[in-house]
């Protein structure tokens, strides 16, 4: 018999959601099986898998070491070492600061990301252990492209992360980017069109006008200074599709400096100069009440205030990260 009592992470969740991951190579209809013949009890109880879960409820298992070994499989571990540029931390979120180069989620070859680097910052911090990986993992909660740095939300508790969650689906957390644009641009301007992505390319295709599978963007931008070769441009993220940013600005003929998918890379520029320097929590209620209203900023990469200060546009960056 094994006993299991549900902490804080696991909490607020149904109760055949936590043994599909406690169990995650058993089947589904194995532990309601093994609910039905009382084999997994909550509480003592019988149970039949739709129950919420309240922290310091406790599971039994009647089952064999043999059999739990064999369903529960080994603790997934993902975990890398790289530090990171944390900009705020408590007890349920951290919102990090990712430099150019970093993927945001796991990529199918192994290559490591942002969630192995956090969940590796959290054991070594003592937040999480070893056994805690079997029903939950923290998570990131937006996702930006590997060339693209700057502020991405994580979940560092199961309240967290679905709160987090909730916003960004819902899209009332604001986020804004700073970026570094070929061309002049006067005007602030509200932009929308259609989408498609070549996963085969992994590059977009911007349209005017709707198209059949096309997902619908929109985006706003709000010039801040030019040179009269360059503008520095605010940039309002209304929905988060892969590569809005950089191919809805090259579409209207003002590609992001440095890209080499949607525009060109210079010499001194190995990634392009797009960066989520600002999160604006809205007015919530319930896990993250106490984030109403706050405001989150991160400074830019060197790369892309080195090029400012050579393009003369500092002045303005530095008005707009107050």
């Amino acid at each position: 018999m094994k006993e299991f009592i549900i902490n804080d992470n696991e909490a607020g969740q149904r109760f055949d959601k936590y043994l599909a991951k406690l169990l995650r190579e058993a089947p589904k209809s194995f532990f309601y099986k093994m609910m039905r013949k009382k084999n997994i009890t909550l509480n003592g109880k019988k149970a039949t898998g739709n129950e919420k879960l309240f922290s310091g409820d406790y599971v039994k298992l009647f089952l064999s070491d043999e059999t739990f070994e064999k369903f529960s499989g080994s603790i997934p571990a993902p975990r890398a070492k790289h530090s990171l540029d944390i900009v705020y931390e408590d007890d349920n979120i951290l919102l990090i600061n990712k430099p150019s180069g970093v993927l945001s989620q796991p990529a199918d070859d192994g290559t490591p990301s942002l969630v192995e680097y956090l969940t590796g910052y959290l054991l070594d911090k003592g937040c999480l252990t070893e056994e805690d990986l079997r029903t939950f993992r923290p998570s990131v909660c937006n996702r930006l492209d590997r060339n693209t740095s700057g502020l991405i939300a994580a979940g560092k508790s199961l309240a967290g992360l679905q709160a987090l969650s909730e916003m960004f689906k819902e899209r009332n957390l604001h986020k804004y980017y700073l970026c570094l644009v070929e061309g002049v641009l006067k005007e602030e301007k509200y932009i929308k069109g259609f989408l498609t992505k070549d996963r085969k390319n992994n590059k977009v295709t911007i349209h005017k006008a709707e198209k059949d599978g096309a997902l619908a963007i929109e985006t706003r931008y709000f010039p801040l200074a030019d040179n009269g070769r360059r503008t520095l441009l605010k940039v309002e993220l209304i929905t988060g599709r892969a590569h809005q940013i950089r191919a809805h600005l090259a579409s209207e003929g003002h590609p992001v400096v440095g890209d080499p998918k949607y525009g060109r890379a210079g010499n001194q520029i190995k990634s392009q100069l797009l960066h989520s320097f600002r999160m604006e929590f809205p007015s919530v209620e319930g896990t993250l009440s106490y984030l109403s209203g706050k405001t989150f900023t991160a400074p830019v990469p060197e790369i892309f205030l080195r090029i400012l200060k050579e393009e003369q546009l500092e002045e303005s960056y530095y008005e707009n990260l107050e």
